[in-house]
C-alpha cells in the first residue's frame, strides 16, 4: 500500500508524523511512504534525514486578521492545492494521514476530495484551527486528550489514541544512563528544560533554583536551549556562581531519553510531545506552559496534566524562582506526593499510540 503522510511547521507536528511511519514501516515492509511538508518547514530537515521520500507544497498560515497578508495566505492555499492534486495524482496514495500544521490542510482537503481515506491526528488539548476545518473531511479523527473532543463538530468520528512518540525513550538502559550522564542514583534528580528551544522566562527562574541548591543533594541537569545558553552562564558568573557537581547546565540535551529515564521531577513548558513521553515514563512534571504558543494550546495541555494530578502548574505570569524553587522541593522531597504524580502521569501515558492509529487507519480501510 502507499501512505501520504503530512504535517509540518514545528516538531509536535512532525515527530508523531515520523512516529506513524516509522509503526508503518516496521509492521508492513513493502510499505511505500511518501511525506509532504513545506520547503521552509522543520520537516525539511528532519524528514530526509529519516530516509522518507519528500516532497513539498505551497502554502503559508492565515492571518488573524483580514489584509494585505491574508489575501497572498489565501492564494498560496489555493496553489497548495494544486500543488497537493499534482502531488497525489503522481503518487497514487491509498491512506493519507495528517498531523497538523498549515501544509496537512491542502493535502488532507485534495485527498479526500478524490475519496482517497484520508485521517488527522491532534496533539493537543485545544485542537489546532487546521484539524478543525480538516475534521469534516476526515474518516476519522484521532486525538491526544479527552479534553479536545468536544471542539470537534463529528463527534462520532473521535477516538482517543495519545500521541505516538519515539521508541527509544521506552528502551533506555537505566544504569547506563545514570553512568553515561554522571548522576548519582542515590539522590533525586530534576530535570528542567523549555522544549527544543529553551524558554527565557524558566532560564530567568532556574538561575534563583541553582543557586538556592548549590549545596544540598539535589541534582539539576538544567538544559537552556542553545540560543540562551552563554548569557544564562554569563549571569552564573555574576552571581558568583560556578555550578558543582550536583548542578549540570548544557545548551541542548542530545541524549534526552536517558536524562528523561532517570528524572524523578521534571520542569518543562508543555508541548505535546514533551507530554507524551514523559507520561509514557511516568514522570511528575512541574509545568510552565509557553503564553506566545499558537491559540495558547500550552496551558490547554498543562491543565489537563495538571486535572489528573500529574502536573503542578505554574503560568509564565505567575513564574518566579522563589515559587518554582518551593514548588521543586515541596514535591521533590515528598515520597508520597512524587509517588501520587508519577501513577497519574503513566495513567496519561499512551505507549502504544502509533500501534493504535495504524490499527484504526486499517479498520476503517477494511470496512
Amino acid at each position: 500500500m502507499k501512505y501520504l503522510i503530512t504535517g509540518g511547521g514545528t516538531g509536535g507536528h512532525i515527530y508523531p508524523a515520523l512516529a506513524i511511519a516509522w509503526e508503518i514501516k516496521r509492521r508492513y515492509k513493502d510499505a511505500e511512504i511518501l511525506y509532504v511538508g513545506t520547503e521552509r518547514g522543520l520537516e525539511s530537515e528532519l524528514v530526509p534525514k529519516e530516509g522518507f521520500e519528500f516532497r513539498t507544497i505551497r502554502v503559508q498560515g492565515l492571518p488573524r486578521k483580514f489584509n494585505a497578508k491574508a489575501l497572498k495566505a489565501i492564494k498560496e492555499m489555493m496553489l497548495g492545492i494544486m500543488d497537493a492534486r499534482r502531488i497525489i495524482s503522481e503518487f497514487k496514495p491509498d491512506v493519507v494521514i495528517g498531523t497538523g500544521g498549515y501544509v496537512s490542510g491542502p493535502v488532507v482537503y485534495a485527498a479526500s476530495k478524490r475519496n482517497i481515506p484520508s485521517f488527522i491526528h491532534e496533539q493537543n488539548a485545544f485542537p489546532g484551527i487546521t484539524n478543525r476545518i480538516l475534521s469534516r473531511y476526515a474518516e476519522k479523527v484521532m486525538i491526544t486528550f479527552e479534553e479536545s473532543k468536544k471542539y470537534f463538530k463529528y463527534q462520532d468520528k473521535v477516538v482517543l489514541t495519545g500521541n505516538p512518540i519515539r521508541r527509544s525513550i521506552l528502551e533506555v538502559d537505566k544504569r547506563k544512563a545514570y553512568f553515561d550522564l554522571r548522576i548519582n542514583p542515590n539522590n533525586p534528580l530534576v530535570l528542567s528544560f523549555g522544549g527544543s528551544g529553551g524558554q527565557k522566562t524558566l532560564n530567568d527562574t532556574m538561575l534563583y533554583v541553582i543557586e538556592k541548591n548549590l549545596d544540598k543533594n539535589l541534582q539539576i541537569i538544567h538544559v537552556t536551549g542553545s540560543r540562551f545558553y552563554e548569557d544564562f552562564m554569563s549571569k552564573l558568573k555574576s552571581m558568583g556562581i560556578m555550578p558543582k557537581e550536583n548542578i549540570k547546565v548544557v545548551p541542548y540535551m542530545y541524549e534526552m531519553p536517558k536524562a528523561l529515564s532517570i528524572a524523578d521531577l521534571v520542569v518543562t513548558s508543555a508541548g505535546a510531545i514533551t507530554l507524551a513521553e514523559i507520561s509514557a515514563l511516568g514522570i511528575p512534571s512541574i509545568l510552565i506552559p509557553k503564553s506566545y504558543t499558537a491559540e495558547n494550546h500550552q496551558e490547554f495541555n498543562a491543565r489537563a496534566f495538571e486535572k489528573n494530578g500529574a502536573s503542578y502548574l505554574i503560568l509564565e505570569k505567575d513564574l518566579t524562582g522563589e515559587k518554582l524553587n518551593k514548588a521543586i522541593n515541596d514535591i521533590i522531597y515528598d515520597r508520597n506526593k512524587l509517588k501520587q504524580m508519577s501513577n497519574n502521569s503513566r495513567k496519561l501515558g499512551k505507549i502504544d499510540a502509533a500501534e493504535r492509529i495504524v490499527d484504526i487507519i486499517h479498520n476503517a480501510i477494511k470496512r
